[in-house]
């Protein structure tokens, strides 16, 4: 799974593996480590009593949570996006989870193997 975030934006993208276990486990997670006993978690979970993407920060971390009706959706069709926005009070994160596709050209280092095929005709990476 990959994390992205930037100001008041949080971007989770799975790869087809991660994909199968949300739906069959009702929540994936992955981890970055910084320093010994130093960590950040993040997750995607299924939340039956939400009514919206939602996201929350607790000690060392971070939880996509997505109402189970529109997670079911997600995993079970060719929908690729999952997009919504938490009010902060004071404005708004924008939270957006989406399946993670394989790049057009080849990029050092990356290992697509687990991606979902590029859809021909699109830029997008």
């Amino acid at each position: 799974m990959k994390l992205r975030i930037k100001g008041d934006s949080l971007r989770l993208r799975v790869t087809q593996g991660e994909l199968g276990e949300f739906a069959s486990r009702g929540r994936v997670e992955d981890r970055i480590r910084f320093a010994a006993g130093h960590s950040l978690t993040y997750r995607l979970s299924i939340d039956r009593s939400a009514s919206h993407l939602a996201a929350g920060l607790s000690g060392d971390a971070i939880e996509v949570r997505v109402p189970e009706a529109l997670a079911r959706e997600w995993s079970g069709t060719d929908l690729v996006t999952l997009a919504g926005t938490q009010d902060l009070g004071d404005g708004a994160l924008r939270i957006v989870v989406e399946k993670d596709w394989a790049c057009l050209a080849p990029r050092e280092g990356e290992d697509e193997s687990d991606s979902f095929p590029h859809p021909e005709g699109t830029t997008r990476c």
